[in-house]
């Protein structure tokens, strides 16, 4: 049989084909993802689904290739029909289940999602607030083949997860790492600060622990955990910029089941994505190189600003491929009434907001300025976000005290959002008389479980709760159906994550979500930028649903905030440049 060159498999993860120059061709125009440096030569990363594109392309023009390599590539290519086969099943219906040994009976859908997971080794479980995403995961943890296992979550939730791995799995064992140093958890009561690899059998069934101390332990946990759950997944989306998500691909690189939960796996826009997925699938998206130039918007270089240039597409493809699962309550039957989402403007007090306007002017001019350098506009960018919202808090606390205050006289309890330290201060001046409790950044977990306590069967009517705090956190919708915005978050995640803590399972009621905005300070633009990422979100989760208007295609909400600030003092503003890639936002 005539061959047209050769393909060879480079270190067990790189395809490199040279091929006489018409067939090369043909090739770099089918895998686009192609390095095409070289003439007559490319280079493919290896993936279950380019392996299983390249054994189609051989039947046209076939290539030399090694036994041992010809074998990996039927193999992975195999393997990728056989995925695809099963989630289409699976969520068809045809696939039964395997039965989990669970204390209390999952779900039929609950069921669905741990066996994709089992069966693709890699899955983003992106399910609405409070439909057990949770179990999910534990169900995963009672196959002997997936531990020992590592649960990876919110500082706040260790507990809350390990409460609920012995509701459910009783005979698991469990242990929370008390260090961000390793110590022998085959001692957890015992733990020294030096650690001594345990003996076989040594490690726990689960361990549980936050972000933060992922960095101490991976070098330890790394080819260790058979399986690792990243609980609140949107932490990962910021990529090797932190050193959590460093630690988490070290951790992650031996393991054999991965599973990302979260509801709001992406908070900002559509690129961070593929930071999360490079956990959960590593290569599945390509490089990050290939994922920008296929899936983005050409123009934004800086991944973590990235917009997917269609996300119903992109979110359809990630379903159809086994990397996401998404299900809605009406999907599930288990629909709960409509939030009632209510904008409510309010007063400010103008001095607040005087009292900085003219520091937050000169920043502005920074951030406009074409001749500034890089730095200089990235500082002035962050200064005037952080002085503009705080002093827009600020304007608005009493009058946000005044209307919680107001509605609870209709209602029980309210959980009350916000941001700054100064503007907590503020509401509980306020409302003393009722008892708030504080869950925001500041407290230790042991206080942030008193303060849920005191709010959930105590005399506290307010829980004043961090915009980014809360997250995944259980039991309030038990006694509370009104949430208040008294400052708001870049991100409609945030927003949706918040509005969650009350919106779930055993909410009897209509849950209302109050937003106070005031016409003045970082609201109005704050509230418009909120429009576009919405886009991208629901985009990504929801590819068949109706869509978000998108008020705005700004690139950069925090040029936009400047805009704003020299616009109200009358000065002119400086004409935009063609590809600002942006500063924040």
């Amino acid at each position: 049989m005539r061959t047209f060159g050769t393909a060879t498999l480079i270190e067990g993860n790189t395809w490199r084909i040279r091929a006489e120059p018409h067939v090369a061709v043909r090739l770099k125009r089918i895998f686009d993802r192609a390095v095409k440096v070289v003439r007559g030569e490319l280079e493919i990363r290896s993936t279950d689904e380019t392996c299983r594109d390249l054994l189609w392309a051989l039947k046209r023009y076939p290539l030399e290739l090694s036994e041992l390599d010809h074998y990996e590539l039927e193999q992975r290519a195999r393997a990728y029909d056989q995925r695809v086969e099963d989630v289409q099943q699976l969520l068809l219906g045809k696939i039964t289940p395997r039965p989990f040994e669970l204390a209390l009976p999952p779900r039929g859908y609950q069921t669905v999602a741990t066996e994709m997971l089992l069966r693709t080794g890699g899955l983003l479980i992106a399910d609405d607030v409070g439909l057990g995403k949770t179990l999910c995961a534990i169900a995963a943890l009672t196959q002997p083949a997936a531990r020992p296992a590592l649960v990876v979550t919110l500082t706040h939730l260790t507990t809350q997860w390990e409460r609920e791995i012995h509701r459910f799995a009783p005979s698991l064992r469990t242990h929370i790492l008390r260090q961000g140093k390793p110590y022998d958890v085959s001692r957890p009561r015992g733990g020294r600060s030096d650690y001594r690899a345990p003996e076989q059998g040594g490690f726990p069934d689960v361990l549980i622990t936050n972000y933060h101390k992922l960095a101490g332990w991976s070098v330890v946990l790394s080819g260790a955990m058979r399986t690792v759950v990243f609980d609140e997944c949107q932490e990962l989306r910021r990529g090797g910029l932190s050193q959590k998500y460093r630690a988490a691909v070290a951790i992650m690189s031996g393991a054999r089941y991965r599973v990302g939960l979260s509801a709001t796996p992406i908070y900002n826009y559509g690129g961070e994505f593929f930071h999360v997925m490079e956990c959960l699938r590593p290569g599945e998206l390509g490089t990050s190189e290939e994922f920008l130039r296929e899936w983005c918007e050409t123009h934004y270089y800086d991944q973590n600003k990235a917009r997917i240039r269609d996300p119903r597409a992109f979110g359809t493809y990630v379903r159809e491929v086994g990397l996401m699962l998404r299900r809605t309550r009406a999907e599930v039957g288990r629909e709960l009434p409509e939030v009632i989402k209510v904008p409510q403007y309010i007063d400010a007090d103008e001095r607040a907001l005087e009292s900085v306007s003219n520091d937050v002017a000169e920043l502005a001019r920074i951030i406009l300025d074409r001749g500034a350098v890089f730095v200089e506009r990235g500082q002035a960018a962050r200064q005037l976000d952080s002085q503009l919202r705080q002093a827009t808090g600020i304007a608005k606390a009493p009058f946000v005290a005044e209307f919680v205050r107001l509605l609870l006289e209709a209602e029980e309890k309210i959980v009350l959002y916000g941001w700054h330290r100064s503007v907590y201060d503020i509401w509980r001046d306020r409302l003393g008389d009722l008892g708030p409790v504080m869950f925001t950044g500041s407290e230790s977990p042991p206080q942030k479980e008193a303060a849920r306590r005191a709010f959930i069967d105590g005399n506290a009517q307010v829980l004043l709760m961090s915009l980014r705090a809360g997250a995944g956190l259980d039991g309030l919708q038990d006694v509370c159906r009104t949430v208040v915005f008294g400052e708001l978050d870049w991100s409609p995640g945030v927003h949706e994550q918040c509005i969650g803590r009350v919106h779930r399972d055993s909410q009897g009621d209509a849950v209302a979500a109050y937003y106070l905005l005031a016409d003045s300070g970082s609201d109005p633009v704050v509230a418009d930028v909120l429009g576009v990422k919405k886009q991208q979100i629901e985009g990504l989760r929801d590819p068949s649903g109706i869509g978000v208007e998108v008020i705005s295609r700004d690139e950069d909400g925090i040029r936009r905030l400047a805009e704003e600030v020299l616009r109200r003092r009358g000065e002119s503003i400086p004409q935009r440049e063609e590809a600002a890639a942006g500063v924040g936002g």
